[in-house]
């Protein structure tokens, strides 16, 4: 049987109040009766439980994860670099999905099934509106946004303009004039989405180069492979003249893989493709892609929720960049 908290008590010669706050070193106990419980502990082979310190402390020592989907690389990669930071520091995750239909604008995000359940929030690649940012500051728990942003809310993002233009750069660089782009989802607030800023990254790039896109060189679609597939489908219908494509992910640009191929046209050769996130898989299919350090993201974003709890000062925004990786898929203009 598990010694328990009575047991060390006996075994220290104090109460059991005097036990649970050496062993958590709350105040009032001398450096004396400190040193005595711990040793007694220690004998009996002692452990309090979590549930036991959440009593004391007041904490859960459980961290919210809200996110729409898990099954994404980047969701994915996110959750696990988060996960790993909080476990190494005794926190558990409570994934939180919520319906975010990908045919449809998502519902808004209610938080308040989390209250009084857990210690802070994490929540992943979702722009938020100003409701539903203050109803996540109402939980009275610290808030960190991960892959968007607010200005109310300490935010870990990736530059997605930036990344828009260089990955479109790339492509001027190699000769191309005719660039096409399959945009991202367009849900949430514009200054914080970055489907948008990577379509505003790709028009700056153009910009530069006194090159007017035309009607019809952006489709949009919703950072997966079927709607990556559909929109590479609709912008060659338009404009089958287009010689290079900027997806605004790597799964939208798996998808446009796949529209090639039943178009028989060859990516690489017959027209270039560049991605964005840095994708296992793109190695496989050889795909450009401007990589983004997502488990990093995970684990920076859970420290500085951590850091939040105990009242250490992080900073209002942090930003990642990308990383241009050169592949096949990415060549001069055929001819």
């Amino acid at each position: 049987m598990r010694p328990g908290i009575e047991d060390v008590a006996r075994e220290a010669g104090v109460s059991t109040a005097t036990v649970s706050r050496a062993l958590r070193g709350l105040p009032n106990v001398t450096d004396a009766t400190r040193r005595r419980v711990r040793a007694a502990a220690d004998r009996l082979g002692y452990v309090p439980s979590p549930s036991a310190a959440s009593l004391v402390t007041g904490r859960t020592r459980t961290i919210a994860v809200l996110c729409p989907w898990v099954n994404h690389w980047f969701f994915a990669n996110v959750i696990e670099g988060a996960e790993v930071a909080l476990r190494s520091e005794g926190f558990d995750v409570l994934l939180h999905t919520f319906d975010s239909s990908r045919a449809q604008p998502r519902e808004p995000l209610d938080p308040s099934p989390l209250r009084r359940r857990v210690d802070g929030v994490l929540v992943l690649g979702v722009p938020l509106y100003d409701e539903e940012v203050h109803a996540l500051l109402e939980l009275g728990q610290p808030v960190v946004l991960v892959g968007t942003g607010s200005q109310d809310v300490v935010t870990v993002r990736l530059d997605d303009v930036r990344t828009g233009r260089e990955a479109t750069e790339h492509l001027l660089e190699l000769g191309h004039r005719r660039i096409g782009h399959l945009e991202g989802m367009p849900d949430g607030v514009a200054r914080w989405n970055p489907g948008v800023q990577r379509r505003e990254g790709w028009l700056a790039a153009l910009e530069a180069h006194g090159i007017e896109p035309e009607p019809g060189w952006a489709v949009q679609g919703r950072f997966d492979i079927a709607t990556g597939r559909a929109a590479l489908h609709e912008l060659l219908d338009r404009h089958p003249d287009v010689t290079a494509v900027f997806a605004a992910s790597d799964e939208m640009a798996m998808g446009a893989v796949m529209a090639a191929r039943d178009r028989g046209i060859e990516i690489g050769r017959d027209l270039s493709l560049i991605g964005v996130d840095g994708h296992d898989v793109c190695e496989v299919l050889g795909l450009s892609t401007m990589a983004q350090p997502a488990l990093e993201q995970g684990q920076v974003a859970a420290t500085m929720l951590l850091d939040m709890i105990t009242g250490t000062p992080v900073p209002e925004d942090v930003v990642f960049t990308t990383t241009l990786v050169r592949r096949v898929s990415t060549a001069p203009p055929a001819g």
